[in-house]
């Protein structure tokens, strides 16, 4: 149940009617304060709340109840759209544009940081790159591990970007101190132990879309780390699985608005692996900014044809900076 309150509601009269509920009906009532009102999430057994009682009350605007079955990720809940701030220069949701770049895999140093300096000069404002690599065959490369963390920590000190990359168990949780968005991939987004000891971190959390969930699925998924307290989280639509076979995926363009109606939570997106194939990633990409996407996270590697694992989707530095300019500017022409 939702409950709008009124603009000239005073905090006295809001923390009264917030205790009446909590005692009354036994709910627990989660509180948004905005800039015009302020909105009252109730969450527990809300069948025997009389919504006409509630209505008729001096500081309610308006009350409704809802049938979506996530709460903290709705914005029904929540009007205003959630910004999250990474540093003191980078903020996704705010209404600017993010590019998250780097390769697939972390593979050396030399590798790691040249891509960094090169993606930060044409803007991107993240260092993606994997360290632990889940793969489909056991006999692919999966990743440098601890040592992979330790070079996106180099090129992090070298260029300034803060760093993200994926988990793949909860044992791992205390490695990933150090990073600064955690990314939980497509395979592990109904790992909900995972999902639960996310929640109990104050870290951002960029969220992958499975590979054939429903949009509910994965607002669900959200849902679990938010219900343990972490509010930071990021949602990636990153293609899902459909007949199609040209492609690696085929990317849902409609569920960055659909998200972005049900939810106030940011939504980035990987054109990378939606099409699995570099010449598709531009077209793709000014598609997801056009469509109402706070980010995208776009695959860079120095010599794709001997990347360690996805180089048949990862753009050369060069290619990338012509990508970034070109969606920085349909961002600022759509402003």
């Amino acid at each position: 149940m939702i409950i709008v309150l009124k603009p000239s509601a005073t905090p006295e009269q809001v923390t009264n009617f917030t205790d009446m509920l909590k005692t009354d009906y036994d709910v627990r009532v989660n509180r948004w304060d905005g800039i015009h009102s302020t909105v009252l999430g109730l969450i527990g057994d809300t069948t025997q709340i009389d919504i006409e009682y509630i209505d008729a009350q001096d500081i309610v605007e308006s009350v409704k109840r809802v049938q979506e079955p996530y709460k903290k990720a709705n914005r029904k809940f929540h009007p205003e759209n959630t910004a999250i701030k990474i540093n003191d220069e980078v903020t996704i949701g705010d209404g600017s544009l993010n590019i998250i770049a780097g390769p697939c895999s972390v593979e050396s140093e030399e590798q790691i940081v040249g891509i960094a300096n090169n993606v930060k000069k044409s803007g991107a404002t993240l260092l993606r790159g994997g360290a632990f690599k889940p793969r489909t065959s056991p006999y692919a490369f999966q990743g440098l591990k601890a040592e992979g963390l330790d070079l996106l920590k180099a090129a992090r000190k070298q260029t300034g970007l803060p760093i993200v990359t994926e988990i793949m168990r909860v044992s791992h949780i205390d490695m990933f101190e150090n990073v600064d968005i955690i990314q939980v991939g497509a395979r592990n987004m109904q790992n909900f132990e995972l999902l639960k000891e996310l929640g109990k971190i104050d870290k951002p959390i960029l969220l992958k879309r499975g590979l054939s969930a429903t949009i509910e699925e994965w607002l669900m998924s959200a849902e679990y780390i938010m219900a343990g307290g972490n509010n930071k989280v990021i949602l990636c639509e990153r293609g899902i699985r459909t007949y199609e076979n040209f492609t690696r995926n085929t990317l849902d363009i409609s569920a960055i608005p659909i998200v972005k109606k049900l939810s106030h939570l940011p939504v980035v997106v990987d054109p990378s692996h939606a099409s699995g194939k570099s010449w598709l990633v531009e077209p793709l990409a000014m598609a997801s900014v056009a469509a109402g996407a706070d980010g995208l996270i776009i695959e860079v590697h120095n010599d794709p044809p001997h990347a360690l694992s996805d180089g048949a989707q990862s753009l050369t530095p060069a290619q990338f900076d012509v990508v970034a300019k070109k969606a920085f500017e349909l961002k600022k022409a759509l402003k």
